[in-house]
C-alpha cells in the first residue's frame, strides 16, 4: 500500500505565501496557508495509505493533526528538500510514494485515491499544474537522482521533471491538471471550486485591502 507524504511550511506570517501580499496581509496570507493545509491533510487523511507523513519546515504545531508522522525538511533548494523527504519517509517505510504540496486544497481523496492506484502499474505519476510546476510526484522507488538538478520553480518545471523520470526508463503516469494558490487571482479561483472547505471559508472572510492612495 501507499504511504503518502505532504511537504509543508509552517503557516507562519511573512513565511508561507508571501506572492499574497500584497493584496493580502502577512496574517491574512498565513490565514489562507493554514486553511489550505488543513484541507489537504484531511484529504491525505480520508484517503487510504499505509502511512501518512508531513515534512514541515518549522516546528510541529496544532495545524498538523493526529495520525501523521512529522519529520524535518532538510536539504538547500527544493529538489534536495524533495528528495531528502522521499529518502528519509521511504528509509523508515520502503513502500511507494506520493508526495503533494499545500498549495492544492481542491486535490481532494477521489483525486489522491487514484494517484495511489496508478502506482500499482506504473513506476511514477505526476500531477502538472497550471503555472508549469506540478502539485503531485508519486514514485514507486524514490531515488534522489529522479530530483536533484530540476529546475524547481520555473515555468518548465513539470515538463523537466516529466522528462527527468522519463529518461530513467520509469513508466510514468499523469494525473489531471491543477491550479496552485500562488496569486489572489488563483486564491479566488480555487475557493470557488470547493465550496464548502476551510480554504472558501478563508478566503470569504478576508477582504482585500484597499490601496493606499
Amino acid at each position: 500500500m501507499t504511504q503518502i507524504l505532504v511537504i509543508a511550511k509552517r503557516p507562519l506570517p511573512g513565511r508561507v505565501k508571501t506572492r499574497l501580499t500584497p493584496p493580502y496581509t502577512p496574517e491574512q496570507a498565513a490565514g489562507l496557508a493554514r486553511a489550505a493545509l488543513w484541507d489537504t491533510l484531511d484529504a491525505v487523511s480520508a484517503t487510504p495509505a499505509r502511512r501518512r507523513v508531513v515534512a514541515l519546515d518549522g516546528p510541529p504545531g496544532p495545524y498538523v493533526p493526529g495520525g501523521f508522522d512529522v519529520v524535518r525538511q532538510r536539504g538547500g533548494g527544493l529538489d534536495e528538500r524533495l528528495a531528502h523527504a522521499f529518502g528519509d519517509a521511504y528509509a523508515r517505510c520502503p513502500e511507494p510514494m506520493l508526495l503533494i504540496g499545500m498549495d492544492t486544497p481542491q486535490a481532494g481523496p477521489a483525486l489522491l485515491t487514484a494517484a495511489t492506484r496508478a502506482l500499482a502499474t506504473s513506476d511514477a505519476v505526476i500531477g502538472p499544474a497550471e503555472d508549469g510546476g506540478f502539485w503531485l510526484l508519486g514514485l514507486r522507488r524514490p531515488d534522489p537522482a529522479l530530483l536533484l538538478g530540476v529546475p524547481m520553480s520555473t515555468p518548465g518545471t513539470g515538463a523537466a521533471q516529466h522528462e527527468r523520470l522519463v529518461r530513467a526508463g520509469l513508466r510514468v503516469a499523469v494525473a489531471p491538471t491543477l491550479r496552485d494558490v500562488d496569486t489572489a487571482p488563483d486564491v479566488d479561483a480555487v475557493a470557488a471550486s470547493i465550496p464548502g472547505s476551510a480554504f472558501a471559508a478563508a478566503r470569504a472572510h478576508l477582504a482585500i485591502p484597499e490601496p493606499t492612495p
